[in-house]
């Protein structure tokens, strides 16, 4: 198997990187490279990554965009394959590499992601978003350009002719999906590459996010409008949807008022991301990317047991 280069974007993830990076050395594909691409972590997170096989680059928060820093990564990887996740997340099983690299068999793939659920602090509604988005049935000819770089993978040699936009302020990856779609290449998705991806996000960060990718949305597909309108037909239908689901599961006493809080932020992030006309700020960039500091199965496919973080590599082998 070709040399495969794991990149990681990076920004005070103490709580999850270690967890992250045991995951991934203990996968059953071994010839492989870890980078993590940091931009001005002040917590424990670089200590972690120090005791892991890691190559750790650097990014200035005053350069940092999301598509400059995966360029960045991808310039240090040495692999033909480059695969991406989040800093918070962590792969299920221990061939989740294997996974979402053996669709590259097809020469004209371009890019293949993989399946997010989230875990026991993940808010109701980004259940449903997960479940939504990333289904329980694997498409190799997907028509469309949705992908995510929290969990992904991408051939260098396309990547060396089609870079990632380094202006965008988010939906990066969608953007590379497109270019590559017109280039004439396939986009995959697999449901076997599992990650859990956590989002532990305040109600003002949740709106962040949705405005920024609703800017991002709004450059990649310039035809595309988001009225108000559309704010109140896509949050009432989602938050009664949601209500019903969580009704059905018997919980909903306990979490209906995180579905009205997360889907309003949501759409009203989306309304507002859309609306935007003026140009970006320092400090709005600095909300963007730093809010907490200015500055289908094969029949022959079986899966392998999950990945026990409990236990050590001695232990396994």
């Amino acid at each position: 198997m070709k040399m495969i280069s794991v990149i990681i974007r990076c920004y005070n993830e103490e709580e999850h990187i270690g967890r992250l990076l045991t995951g991934i050395t203990q996968q059953t594909v071994k010839n492989i490279e870890i980078i993590l691409v940091d931009s001005g972590s002040t917590d424990a997170t670089l200590s972690i990554a120090s005791r892991f096989p890691v190559k750790i680059v650097y990014i200035s928060p005053d350069e940092f965009s999301f598509g400059r820093a995966l360029n960045r990564g991808c310039r240090e990887a040495q692999g033909n394959y480059l695969v991406f996740i989040s800093a918070h997340c962590w792969p299920v099983y221990h061939d989740w590499l294997e996974q979402i690299v053996k669709s590259f068999a097809d020469e004209k793939v371009a890019l293949v992601y993989g399946k997010q659920r989230g875990n026991e602090i993940t808010k109701f509604s980004e259940h449903q978003i997960f479940r939504n988005w990333f289904p329980e049935k694997t498409d190799l000819l997907q028509n469309h350009p949705f992908c995510n770089n929290a969990n992904c993978a991408i051939r260098r040699e396309i990547w060396e002719r089609i870079p990632y936009n380094e202006d965008l302020t988010g939906l990066e990856d969608i953007d590379w999906a497109k270019r590559a779609l017109d280039a004439g290449y396939i986009i995959a998705y697999s449901a076997e590459a599992e990650i859990i991806h956590v989002h532990q996000e305040t109600p003002e960060r949740i709106f962040n996010r949705y405005f920024r990718e609703a800017i991002a949305l709004k450059n990649i597909f310039p035809h595309e409008k988001f009225s108000f309108w559309d704010f109140l037909k896509l949050y009432s239908s989602n938050v009664y949807s949601d209500c019903i689901k969580a009704y059905r599961e018997k919980i909903l006493s306990d979490t209906i008022l995180d579905i009205f809080q997360f889907r309003f932020m949501q759409f009203w992030g989306a309304y507002k991301g859309f609306s935007q006309r003026d140009p970006l700020s320092k400090k709005l960039k600095n909300t963007f990317y730093y809010p907490n500091n200015s500055p289908k199965h094969p029949p022959e496919y079986t899966r392998l047991n999950p990945i026990d973080y409990n236990r050590t590599e001695s232990e396994e082998s």
